[in-house]
């Protein structure tokens, strides 16, 4: 941990008219501000304590999306699987349930309601598409209705695998079939009791299943991988205003030869589906050196800019062109992204209230809350100080940043 008085800026060239064709007239700063948080090193990790963390007991708390209510307070769907049985690398894998906090400020203080969704985590269940382990909540109003985009998982057993024994590790197999699913609701109080429309069939699920082995349910010799390869996750989804289409981005799994996350986008008349997929990746840099990879994105449109954005996790420094971390990319129909001159985000750490900044490992899962020009003003991201794969009995939090916005 190393003192630092002066707060981290971080520049985005968005401009006034940076998204209709012209150049940008000036670049809006953002100023990650001072969280209020304690950090404390303990064996075999680090302790975390205050009010810009959500921690549920007993949970490695995990992504988050927010939401203003009608009823003034603010409301977190969060992921969570719970700790002491599985180190978090499995996990979430086997039983991430979906669960609901509430707080009167948008940048803390959030207080854990309960789980909704999935509640018996780890329990084999292969009731319905979706019930042995769902994640990546991603929440949106349209109308008068909201929408839980998560993705989700079942063990389909060993019946169609290609591998030297026609056998996968159980926890291949259920992170193999991940899926998209909505679910609709009208309130908070009713999600929490239950009261929503969930389909019995994902929203999106892979047109392609192409991996060199070790694959569950692999398509035909000869396939070209499309964006929506082997797993579609990280749900994001946002209106399109020139034509009235909803678009879904998601991530993909490649294998060429080795792992990367790449991106794609479906588009449909109604947030609700169904979703065709387009046959073209996203958030795509051309003539790059070295592969691209990355996962998480959040987009959202500018009503200001007249544009989109979007932020996501970047595994490799390719898109911040620097160190890996949170990159942002923009697009003026959401299909075709441009990445700006300042392309980093966020870096991965913290700064306290107390002028200390804590470097962290996972800083990830982004999710924001706008104004209603589109600026963002808080950053949700999921968060652990030291390597929390490993692990059994917690380290990982869900941190609330309040974001201020400058011109230079």
């Amino acid at each position: 941990m190393r003192n630092r008085m002066k707060t981290e800026y971080i520049a985005i060239a968005f401009g006034l008219l940076g998204c209709t064709g012209h150049q940008p007239t000036y670049e809006y700063i953002f100023e990650a501000e001072p969280v209020d948080l304690q950090v404390k090193q303990i064996e075999g990790g680090y302790e975390v304590e205050g009010t810009s963390a959500l921690q549920v007991p007993g949970h490695f708390t995990w992504g988050g999306s927010v939401s203003k209510a009608e009823d003034g307070k603010y409301y977190m769907i969060y992921s969570a699987p719970e700790t002491g049985v599985h180190p978090f690398n499995n996990a979430w894998v086997f039983g991430s349930k979906l669960g609901l906090a509430v707080s009167e400020r948008p940048d803390g203080g959030f207080r854990q309601l309960g789980f909704f969704y999935n509640q018996d985590g780890f329990a084999a269940d292969t009731s319905s598409w979706d019930a042995q382990s769902t994640s990546n909540p991603h929440v949106r109003k349209f109308g008068n209705k909201y929408y839980l985009y998560y993705a989700a998982t079942v063990d389909p057993g060993n019946d169609n695998v290609l591998s030297e024994t026609d056998t996968l590790p159980k926890r291949d197999r259920v992170q193999q079939n991940q899926k998209i699913g909505v679910i609709v609701f009208e309130s908070f109080p009713d999600l929490l009791k239950g009261k929503f429309t969930h389909s019995d069939k994902p929203l999106l699920e892979p047109r392609t299943r192409v991996k060199p082995d070790n694959v569950l349910a692999p398509s035909p010799q000869g396939t070209e991988p499309k964006p929506d390869n082997l797993i579609v996750v990280n749900p994001a989804v946002v209106y399109r205003p020139t034509d009235g289409k909803y678009l879904l981005f998601f991530k993909g799994n490649i294998y060429d030869p080795h792992w990367r996350g790449i991106h794609g986008v479906a588009i449909s008349d109604h947030p609700d589906g169904p979703f065709t997929a387009l046959d073209e990746p996203v958030f795509h840099l051309e003539g790059v050196e070295g592969k691209l990879s990355a996962e998480d994105p959040y987009v959202w449109y500018h009503k200001r800019d007249k544009c989109f954005y979007a932020v996501f996790k970047d595994f490799n420094g390719k898109f911040t062109k620097g160190d890996a971390c949170l990159a942002i990319m923009r697009s003026n129909d959401g299909i075709k992204w441009q990445l700006p001159q300042h392309s980093l985000f966020m870096k991965k750490e913290l700064i306290l209230a107390n002028g200390d900044t804590v470097k962290v490992k996972r800083l990830e899962r982004p999710q924001l809350l706008l104004n209603e020009e589109g600026d963002p003003e808080v950053l949700y991201a999921a968060c652990s100080i030291d390597n929390v794969n490993p692990k059994i009995n917690g380290g990982s939090f869900n941190v609330q940043i309040r974001i201020k916005i400058k011109k230079n």
